[in-house]
């Protein structure tokens, strides 16, 4: 495991691809700078300050005393106005979440540039271009809320207008997948993204695997009429940001568990009731951590994580029907009788009769089957139809690592590099020293 950390953070520090940054998972803040009597000022220096990293941005207000930063990475900020003869004005308490537009308008009062009007308060952002439905679900939230096997995907169905769907994943997929219907749409209408890019399955177009809570900054899910840049689904968009490095070092551990000890046994697995008298002996243990902070203060920074599930279940008991010692020497008169057919006698067709077969004629390959079969129980099979109770283990180990460097190249370009491998392992129990197909 030591060497798959290694690997992680090696690749999120030395690739950092030289693209344009996607607006999808980042944010906007705009507004206009005006004096007391609510006249424009054109010629303001506006500077925006990402309080964790150190992001500056600087630009010039226009004619009409207009501002607009644009991609500008999720977190919070410092807004900062100066216009010779007039007071500095300073607005902290500013966060930027997940595909924001915000606006906020700053009035600067006649002063001198040694002083300075700070607001230190929680900012009343007003959305003033999308008009889509959505909400925000914030790092907080996202590692404090309980959740099953800490599974990301279960918070889309809190924020509202959203139901899990059966039927649309299979065994094709990552396991643990799941569609999710949100507003309406169908269950394969809804878009994953992580970071910007698609994380959709490209076969039936649900879900891929999610980063665990503790690498996620936040998402957002959006329906209703949203922007053209959204335009490959028609349901919904979940769109989600894998967090970062700031200018603190700063490292997480976390380990959850589940036992079964706490779990009462199903009705049909009790003794009384046929099954094998316990309960289903799971035991999930979900261990690992992050860490992250700066290489170069104010401009490089990397975070890293992993997490690992190792799931173990008891067997649990079902039943199946397998031939008897009377089928393999040809007499098929119990197990065609009304007792083992649910009330209706079968009877064998032509050319055989009395329901009986010559073993003779049985197929090389169907006896290597038989071969490969248990016998029933007596104990369990009292009627001599062939009833087992199968026991099949439900064990899983799944390991998530993730890696990211963002590097800030100048005041008005930055780039990141995020890496993400999850495997995922349901080993079949089957033994060749003494096999058994059924558990194949």
């Amino acid at each position: 495991m030591r060497r798959h950390v290694i690997l992680v953070l090696v690749m999120a520090l030395g690739w950092v691809p030289i693209t344009r940054a996607q607006t999808i998972t980042v944010a906007q803040l705009s507004g206009t700078v005006v004096d007391d009597s609510g006249g424009a000022l054109p010629g303001a220096e506006v500077t925006v300050t990402q309080t964790d990293t150190g992001l500056t941005r600087f630009v010039i207000t226009n004619e009409s005393g207009g501002y607009v930063f644009t991609n500008l990475p999720v977190g919070p900020y410092k807004l900062t106005a100066r216009l010779s003869g007039f007071s500095v004005f300073e607005q902290t308490g500013i966060v930027l979440v997940v595909g924001d537009t915000r606006s906020v308008n700053l009035t600067l009062k006649i002063g001198a540039l040694s002083e300075t009007i700070s607001v230190t308060a929680d900012a009343t952002l007003v959305e003033t271009r999308d008009i889509g439905v959505g909400r925000v679900v914030e790092h907080e939230q996202i590692v404090s809320l309980p959740l099953n096997g800490r599974d990301v995907n279960q918070l889309i169905i809190l924020s509202g207008g959203a139901v899990q769907v059966a039927g649309l994943t299979d065994n094709r997929q990552y396991p643990n997948a799941v569609s999710i219907s949100v507003a309406g749409g169908t269950g394969n209408s809804t878009q994953y993204l992580v970071d910007g890019g698609s994380n959709n399955d490209p076969q039936n177009n649900t879900g891929n695997a999610m980063p665990f809570p503790d690498a996620l900054q936040e998402f957002s899910v959006e329906s209703g009429v949203r922007s053209a840049r959204f335009g490959m689904s028609t349901g919904a968009t979940v769109n989600a940001v894998t967090r970062s490095g700031t200018n603190t070092f700063r490292g997480s551990g976390f380990i959850f568990g589940r036992h079964h000890m706490f779990n009462a046994i199903r009705y049909f697995d009790r003794a009384e009731n046929g099954g094998l008298g316990r309960d289903d002996g799971l035991k999930r243990a979900q261990t690992g951590g992050t860490f992250g902070g700066p290489i170069v203060r104010d401009k490089l920074f990397f975070f890293g994580g992993v997490q690992v599930t190792n799931t173990r279940i008891a067997p649990q008991s079902g039943d199946q029907f397998v031939p008897t010692d009377e089928v393999r020497r040809g007499d098929f008169r119990r197990i065609m009788s009304a007792a083992c057919r649910g009330g209706t006698a079968r009877t064998l067709g032509f050319p055989f009769v009395n329901n009986q077969v010559d073993p003779a004629l049985y197929h090389p390959i169907s006896l290597k089957i038989m071969s490969l079969l248990p016998r029933p129980d007596p104990a369990l099979d009292p009627d001599g139809c062939g009833r087992i109770v199968v026991a099949i283990p439900n064990d899983s180990d799944e390991n998530q690592y993730i890696g990211r460097a963002d590097y800030q190249l100048t005041s008005q370009h930055r780039v990141f590099g995020r890496y993400f491998y999850t495997k995922y392992l349901h080993a079949p129990r089957f033994d060749q020293s003494n096999p058994n197909l059924i558990d194949a």
